[in-house]
């Protein structure tokens, strides 16, 4: 049996993810009964306990407020040590204050850089004897980069003890989307190249880059999102049926992971905003993309030939997830068709609401044999479901790590990417509120067009 985490030690404690994401989380675990252990905050502030609890108490205002009793249960289990991740002096003051605790976990949301750094105290002062340890993407820059950075890891936990979070693994509809693939037995037959023409996934955002130019600089949109959340959608697509829950599905997002096909410069369309360039810790000359399109392939049995379509970005005409899976159309036309309208489909909307929605031909009322397109929603609900922070931190706890990625998934994704990074391609300016660079079609086969989410109706009756 896997023993529960007895401590949450938190460092980069004062940071922006503590303050947007952690401390509400921790709120929400409290509220449903399900935080019992000590949280220990490190940073190097200056601060002491008191500014670290105004400083909790200050984000849950910010974010839908506090529960009194959740916030006092909340200071009850806070702590804070204060120092220099450089200094043993600070992990052996942790050591004092975790006062016992046997099955820590270390949460580290701090640059990548800094973990070997980390890594070393923890062990050194024998904090790392029989804890987790929970790291924040990006895990590397490139291929090289995260294996000398899981490397890094291993030399003070062992992999099992490693949980690198991607939270797009812990949202409800991702998670319900790899439910409705292998809990439907009227998919299965479907779901494969005899029957699937295509598969696009749009992932965009009306936003900019809201005053973090410097860094996008850094990341672009191939780092920021292509190489983690949309390869873990993919994997989640594409994988096969898993032998149950823990390792094995992990062992099938794996898989799939090593069938995608590497990606070269001719399966990819790079775009930047206008504007961009004047973006405040932004390079006047800089080609970061803020947009981009690829074509990947994935030689498997079941997936060969069958193009995966991926456009992502931001400045974009609407923020929305969705994924579209279309069918081959019928060997021959039987009736007249007054609309064609898009194929028959299936389409998995992840964001901002949850949608499952089958696309159909119907008979169009009237005399003639003529048909239309109509969607059956399936499922529609909003987003009020756990957040994926508190799913994963209570995942974590528990020592269960269905939703994390593994060594080998995430070197995997930065093999199928690696060969697009940096500039292999031009960049094409694009204006905000379109769809990026026009380039972008010519990645689709004849025939085919990317698929606009503001086409599909809001509402179920529509």
């Amino acid at each position: 049996m896997v023993d529960h985490a007895d401590a949450l030690v938190f460092f980069g404690a004062t940071g922006d993810l503590a303050y947007k994401k952690i401390f509400p989380s921790l709120h929400s675990m409290i509220r449903h009964g399900r935080l019992n252990m000590p949280v220990i905050g490190v940073a190097k502030q200056g601060w002491n306990l008191e500014q670290f609890k105004a400083r909790a108490k200050a984000s849950l205002d910010e974010h839908g407020g506090a529960d009194p009793e959740a916030l006092k249960k909340l200071f009850s289990l806070l702590k804070y040590v204060d120092g220099d991740y450089k200094s043993p002096e600070t992990f052996q003051e942790l050591r004092r204050t975790l006062d016992g605790a046997k099955h820590p976990m270390h949460y580290l949301a701090i640059p990548p850089s800094m973990f070997a750094t980390v890594g070393e105290g923890l062990a050194k002062s024998q904090c790392n004897q029989g804890a987790r340890i929970v790291v924040e993407k990006p895990f590397g820059r490139s291929l090289a980069s995260a294996r000398e950075l899981n490397a890094t890891l291993r030399e003070y936990f062992p992999e099992d003890a490693i949980f690198r979070i991607d939270h797009y693994l812990g949202k409800e509809p991702v998670q319900s989307l790899l439910y409705s693939r292998f809990a439907n037995a009227v998919l299965e037959p479907l779901w494969n190249r005899n029957y699937v023409a295509s598969v696009q996934i749009t992932m965009a955002e009306t936003m900019g880059v809201q005053g973090r130019g410097r860094f996008y600089e850094e990341a672009g949109a191939i780092r920021d999102v292509l190489q983690n959340h949309i390869m873990q959608l993919i994997a989640c697509l594409a994988m096969e049926p898993p032998a149950g829950e823990g390792e094995p599905l992990r062992d099938e997002r794996a898989k799939a992971l090593t069938l995608v096909r590497t990606l070269t410069p001719a399966d990819v369309v790079r775009g930047q905003f206008a504007g961009y360039l004047e973006e405040k810790g932004v390079a006047k000359d800089s080609t970061v993309e803020t947009f981009a399109a690829v074509r990947l392939w994935i030689d498997s049995w079941r997936w060969a030939d069958v193009p995966f379509y991926v456009r992502v970005g931001k400045c974009l005409p609407v923020s929305c997830t969705e994924i579209i899976v279309d069918f081959k159309k019928p060997p021959q036309r039987v009736f007249r068709e007054a609309n064609i309208g898009r194929p028959n489909h299936i389409r998995f909307r992840v964001s901002p609401e949850v949608v499952l929605a089958m696309g159909v031909r119907v008979k169009k009322i009237g005399e003639a044999l003529e048909g239309t397109s109509v969607e059956l929603i399936a499922q529609r609900h909003p987003h009020d479901e756990m957040e994926p922070y508190e799913r994963l931190l209570l995942d974590a706890a528990a020592g269960k790590a269905d939703f994390f990625a593994r060594e080998d998934q995430v070197e995997e994704a930065w093999r199928v990417v690696d060969p697009i990074l940096g500039n292999p391609t031009p960049v094409e300016v694009y204006a905000p509120g379109t769809w990026g660079p026009k380039q972008a079609q010519d990645l689709l086969q004849q025939g085919c067009t990317w698929h606009d989410p503001r086409d599909e109706p809001d509402d179920p009756d529509a």
